[in-house]
């Protein structure tokens, strides 16, 4: 694979497609991710050498030559995907073109001594097939009937991971740090694996099977019992010098406010988080929180945290200038509480020439945040010498069957 595109999901991206929509012809997959004709040549050319796609039949034709046809072969590869939180674990077992063969979850303590050897236990769970200890979400599936091979594991965590292929967790919601979370999982389970904060991770199944598909610039924003930010440029998850990139929860909002759980004061989380919400509704009902759907109290709570949330959106899309806003997260099903604040504050603070810039809010599942975590793993086989390291050459290696 080219040096010169480190990180660049693209090849990912034209299986995405395929395993979406079926089989395209060249020209349809440029003009579905705004390639030129001659990437889209050399970069089919290099997936049908890995054994990822093949040449199906050809397409008619109004007029000139038939068009061939490129179809995705779905069992080249799957990924298990693991969601840290600060109670319980998702697990998702993701095929190469995104079809989802099973979903789990469990308890979990990360403050508990034996935290890391729990995870390892349900991670190892779902690779024997036992499922013993989970509680099964989704039924599981072999797809089309073939168990594709597993090319590794990949784990989203609300924290900083400096390096994926390292896997150091640093993560004060989880009260982890320099937590060896990649290092043990890999001595355990004896497979690749990849850590990555876990909006970092949405962001690369966004680029890969959701709406940042046809954008190469784009914000992830999400919403819930935390904030966060992902920033894709130029079709790459950007993380900053030490992997700390997207932070947004923490860009302070008045040093004199609440005390956030990083423990400075004012911080956009304190206001917008799932516990700022709750404390704004206590301190409006005399007491009692209430935030659901038609309580006065909470139609006021959530109009003022738009706001807030909309000023704060506003200066990131000055700052990075992308193409699209994406919205997810487990507070996305009270967007219409938040619309009232957020939408006006946010148009009100743009640059002139931004204020017409998409927001797309999309539908939520936990599962989605595991997902992400998939995406990690299914995206290094076209990542030669970037962030995923020697563990991207080790998922390679099993790609294309030169490890058990």
């Amino acid at each position: 694979m080219a040096g010169t595109d480190r990180g660049d999901l693209t090849r990912t991206a034209i299986l995405a497609l395929l395993g979406t929509v079926g089989p395209l012809s060249r020209t349809e997959i440029a003009r579905e991710l705004d390639l030129s004709p001659a990437s889209v040549t050399q970069l089919t050319r290099e997936l049908m050498g890995y054994g990822m796609l093949e040449e199906l039949d050809l397409k008619p034709s109004r007029g000139g030559r038939p068009a061939q046809r490129l179809g995705l072969v779905g069992s080249a590869g799957r990924a298990l995907g693991v969601k840290v939180t600060a109670d319980h674990l998702v697990l998702v077992d993701v095929r190469l073109d995104g079809e989802v063969l099973g979903a789990w979850e469990c308890p979990f303590d990360p403050s508990s001594p034996e935290a890391l050897d729990r995870l390892a236990d349900a991670v190892e769970s779902v690779v024997s097939g036992t499922g013993h200890g989970l509680t099964a979400r989704t039924p599981a599936s072999t797809g089309d009937g073939q168990v594709p091979p597993l090319l590794g594991i990949g784990v989203g965590v609300p924290g900083s991971v400096e390096d994926q292929a390292v896997g150091t967790v640093n993560a004060p919601t989880l009260g982890w740090q320099a937590m060896p979370v990649g290092e043990r999982l890999r001595r355990r389970l004896k497979l690749p694996v990849l850590v990555e904060n876990d909006v970092n991770a949405l962001a690369a199944a966004e680029r890969l099977y959701g709406r940042g598909r046809t954008h190469r610039d784009f914000l992830v924003l999400t919403i819930g019992r935390g904030v966060g930010a992902a920033i894709v440029a130029d079709g790459r998850v950007y993380r900053g010098a030490r992997g700390g990139a997207g932070e947004f929860g923490h860009v302070p909002v008045d040093p004199a406010g609440p005390v956030c759980g990083c423990g400075a004061r004012g911080c956009l989380e304190a206001y917008v988080g799932s516990a700022g919400l709750l404390a704004a509704a206590r301190a409006k009902s005399g007491g009692t929180a209430r935030l659901v759907a038609g309580d006065p109290v909470a139609q006021e709570v959530f109009a003022e945290a738009g706001a807030v949330l909309g000023r704060a959106a506003a200066g990131l899309i000055n700052v990075v200038d992308p193409e699209v806003v994406v919205v997810l997260g487990e507070g996305t099903a009270d967007w219409p509480l938040w619309r009232a604040g957020f939408d006006p504050a946010l148009r009100a603070q743009l640059y002139p020439g931004r204020r017409d810039i998409s927001i797309e809010v999309e539908s939520w599942d936990d599962t989605s945040w595991a997902q992400g975590a998939a995406a990690l793993v299914l995206a290094t086989p076209f990542d030669a010498a970037g962030a995923a390291g020697e563990q991207g050459r080790l998922v390679r290696a099993r790609l294309i069957g030169t490890t058990p």
